[in-house]
């Protein structure tokens, strides 16, 4: 007996050795299996009927979808009774027994880094509406895409939407990126308004795969993955592969259970709820720059794609914005299809894969043509719903003020037919006149708008002619432009660099004088044509031409490489906005960039030659700060950089190097700063022996070892604000966002007088949006450059009620109206910093 027992002890010991060897047993492994993609990326007709009938195949499988909404218009047609299986399929939703769930409902699938906080917001609003249609009753619980599609301020949108968890991983696609490892099982990952979701993070132990650009080893639930995380604590290790719509494999592991360990397929709803529910969250507030992301950035094709893509942006925006002040100044009707077609075409082209294979398609059809053709549709849709059919003789103009606060700014107005070639005089709504300037067939207008509204002006004949200028030419052949603001001065000799740019109210000079690139000029590396070469090598004819006392404008031609360009630089009177242009007049593809060896090279190497920054061509701004600090803006969020420098040249060594609207530098105690815009998203350059930079051009080997090449000239517009402080204290979001959303003139418009609707003055709140429904008006602040706290808006409109909502229309309160003494409405309500905030207007 005694023998018996001890034969069966040994037995045990040896099974309990085994298990813990080979994390067999009762030990569990997850894993997210599903599909990814759509009727614009790749979804074949027979996809629905395939993954209806592997579901009911295979009883163990669960699937995660992330399939473009507009699919099903197709998919719906093509097979009516495979898309009828599958909403059966799709009608549980409960947590613990429903086989699928749609874990990103966004309309166009976008990288959301590289886009308006506001197109984030759409492209999950529209795209829900969408789904909601083809499936009844589902549920949006959790976010979780293929792609590296995160921002950090992800956690407030999702949680307005009633999003309750997220996934911070893509083990499978890191061709564009991933995450920064962090973590155990779960984390709270914290937003930079303070929000929190519970998320799957990579792991801390997730580390890239060998010999794969492309993948963590997450992706296929290796035992050496899963035994790394049971090591390092995590009780319910989980692995993830989205498949690409139309892969024939069915379940991705093969069957639950395989040799060495039990893998069990689960949704992510499921794996939140009832496998890690007792899992204690680690918090982990996410910065943009642990968003780990790369593109082809200087790319002429990718530049052209995000320039597109931001004016579309702007216009629909500026568009909605008019609409709702027309709406609640003269009842103008809310166009509900207009606008939902203007979104639609610009959500699309906001694609990631447009941003990572704009070259892919059919010639005349690739990624590429389809953002010109859809952001055409965007632009004039948002031209037309605001300016109509306005008469070119009318002389009557109204100049809308889309901002949450008064703004002065320079308007050009079109001269109207019957004043061409005379002296202008400008009336406001007051009858004064006010200070303008004719350059050819328009005139600027010295516009003062009140906060979000409008001000009419009359153009008419004058006696009276404008005098005065901001630019000279000074006998060493410089020339000068001076404003109240800024003294700046360019020189020939030196490429047309500025050599002197002074902060006039303080004498402070910006410019680090002994930096040997110049400033605002080009260099690069043109690997067959002689290697680093730099503009302010070679002299540049400088020309004003235009001069005035509200704005003058100085032309510099150059060369770099042996290829001409032509810079443009804009000063206005009081404006803190320094606008510049370049335009490349490249003939022929001319390489710049760093150089490969293309024999040899792999698509699978880690270096590749278009994550190098510091040999692409770049604008240059060196600056005069010490102790130079970094900060920079994102989708609702400003990042201050932690970078000792943004350069890097591997897969496994990705930056976040990205700008998105600006970046600011200031000095070490934040005393003085210099914001750099752009008109597009693209990265910069920033180092300790490497000034600030905006990368202006690349063309060589991108991924997949494809050509990126220059096929005509480049345009860019961008922009400098040299200020006092930081870039709080210096509104630079809120300058950005005017930058962006100039003052618009219309002509013709019934509008007249001048009126302030919402004001959110000195707040720190920027308005980001307004739209309407029939008896309604929705307006959002993003609290961008104030502190967290209670906010106060006036409004100037009537209305019956006002309540904070959520994105998804749920009401979070009621607000209390205090009337001023000038009969106005004041809203108080609290807005943590980089919170957003919808208030719903009951019209």
């Amino acid at each position: 007996m005694h023998l018996l027992k001890n034969r069966k002890l040994k037995a045990l010991l040896t099974a309990i050795t085994l298990c813990a060897g080979i994390n067999a047993c009762a030990q569990k492994a997850w894993y997210i299996d599903g599909y990814h993609g759509g009727v614009w990326g790749h979804y074949p007709d027979w996809n629905t009927r395939f993954m209806a009938d592997m579901l009911n195949k295979h009883a163990f499988w669960k699937i995660n979808l992330e399939i473009e909404p507009e699919t099903w218009d197709r998919a719906s047609k093509i097979d009516p009774q495979a898309f009828a299986d599958l909403q059966s399929l799709m009608k549980d939703q409960s947590a613990g027994s429903a086989r699928i769930e749609y874990v990103n409902p966004a309309y166009g699938q976008p990288y959301m880094y590289n886009i308006d906080g506001e197109s984030i917001i759409r492209q999950l609003g529209y795209g829900m509406q969408k789904l909601r249609t083809y499936f009844p009753g589902i549920s949006f619980e959790t976010y979780s895409s293929e792609e590296p599609c995160f921002t950090n301020a992800l956690p407030g949108i999702l949680r307005s939407y009633g999003f309750r968890y997220a996934s911070l991983k893509n083990p499978n696609t890191c061709f564009g990126g991933y995450t920064r490892a962090f973590g155990g099982e779960l984390v709270n990952w914290i937003g930079p308004d303070g929000s929190t979701i519970i998320t799957s993070p990579r792991y801390a132990i997730e580390k890239l795969e060998p010999n794969s650009t492309w993948q963590t080893i997450a992706w296929n639930n290796s035992p050496k993955y899963i035994d790394a995380a049971r090591k390092y604590g995590i009780t319910s290790p989980i692995g993830m592969t989205l498949q690409d719509a139309g892969w024939k494999g069915g379940p991705f592991l093969g069957k639950a259970d395989s040799a060495g360990q039990r893998n069990i397929y689960t949704t992510w709803r499921n794996y939140f709820e009832n496998v890690t529910r007792n899992d204690k969250h680690t918090d982990w507030k996410v910065s943009q720059e642990d968003i780990l992301v790369s593109l082809v950035w200087g790319s002429q094709v990718t530049q052209q794609i995000a320039q597109r893509v931001r004016a579309a942006e702007n216009n629909i925006l500026t568009a909605e914005k008019i609409l709702v002040i027309n709406k609640l100044s003269n009842g103008t009707a809310w166009p509900t299809a207009l606008v939902d077609s203007a979104w639609r075409t610009l959500l699309l082209s906001q694609h990631h894969d447009c941003w990572i294979v704009p070259y892919n398609g059919d010639k005349g059809d690739t990624w590429a043509d389809k953002v010109i053709k859809w952001t055409g549709n965007t632009n004039y849709l948002a031209n037309n719903m605001v300016n109509g059919t306005a008469a070119s003789k009318s002389d009557v103009f109204t100049i809308y003020n889309t901002q949450g606060k008064a703004r002065a700014q320079l308007v050009a107005v079109a001269i109207p037919l019957q004043l061409r070639d005379k002296n202008i005089a400008v009336k406001g709504a007051s009858g004064k006149l006010v200070k303008s300037q004719v350059v050819k067939d328009s005139v600027f207008i010295n516009a003062s708008v009140p906060a979000f509204g409008f001000q009419s002006y009359h153009l008419r004949e004058s006696t009276i002619k404008s005098e005065g200028s901001i630019a000279s030419k000074l006998a060493d052949g410089k020339v000068r432009l001076e404003t109240d603001l800024y003294k700046l001065v360019i020189d020939p000799e030196k490429g047309g660099s500025i050599v002197s740019l002074i902060l006039k109210k303080y004498n402070k000079e910006m410019i680090d004088k002994n930096d040997r690139n110049g400033f605002n000029t080009l260099r690069g590396n043109f690997y067959n044509n002689g290697g680093l070469k730099k503009s302010i090598d070679n002299k540049a004819d400088v020309q004003i031409i235009e001069n005035g006392a509200l704005r003058s404008v100085v032309q510099v031609k150059g060369s770099i490489a042996g290829t001409a360009f032509t810079q443009i630089i804009r000063l206005s009177q009081s404006s803190p906005v320094i606008d510049m242009q370049v335009n490349i007049n490249w003939t022929r593809n001319v390489a710049v960039g760093e150089d490969v060896d293309r024999k040899n090279y792999k698509w699978t190497d880690y270096k590749k030659p278009f994550y190098n920054d510091s040999n692409k061509l770049v604008t240059v701004f060196p600056l005069n700060l010490a102790g130079q600090k970094v900060y920079k803006n994102a989708p609702f969020e400003v990042t201050e950089s932690k970078l000792n420098n943004t350069f890097f040249n591997s897969w496994d060594g990705i930056k976040n190097n990205v700008i998105l609207n600006w970046v600011d530098v200031t000095d070490a105690r934040g005393d003085y700063g210099m914001a750099l815009l752009t008109d597009h998203t693209t990265s910069y350059t920033h180092g300790e022996n490497f000034p600030l930079g905006l990368v202006t051009q690349y063309s060589g080997m991108g991924l997949w070892g494809r050509d990126y090449f220059t096929d005509g000239p480049t345009t860019l517009h961008y922009a400098i604000i040299p200020h006092k402080g930081d870039w709080e204290k210096a509104g630079i979001w809120s300058t950005s966002a005017g930058w962006n959303e100039p003052l618009k003139a219309v002509a013709g418009s019934k509008l007249a007088g001048k009126q302030s609707l919402v004001d959110a003055g000195n707040s720190g709140l920027v308005l980001t949006s307004a739209t309407a429904g029939s008896s309604y008006v929705d307006i959002r602040f993003l609290n961008a450059e104030g502190t967290t706290g209670a906010k106060n808006v006036t409004v100037n409109f009537k209305f019956k009620a006002a309540a904070l909502v959520e994105l998804d229309g749920r009401t979070v309160k009621d607000l209390q109206q205090i009337v001023t003494t000038a009969g106005a409405r004041q809203l108080h309500f609290e807005v943590p910093h980089m919170g957003f905030r919808t208030v719903r207007f009951q019209l």
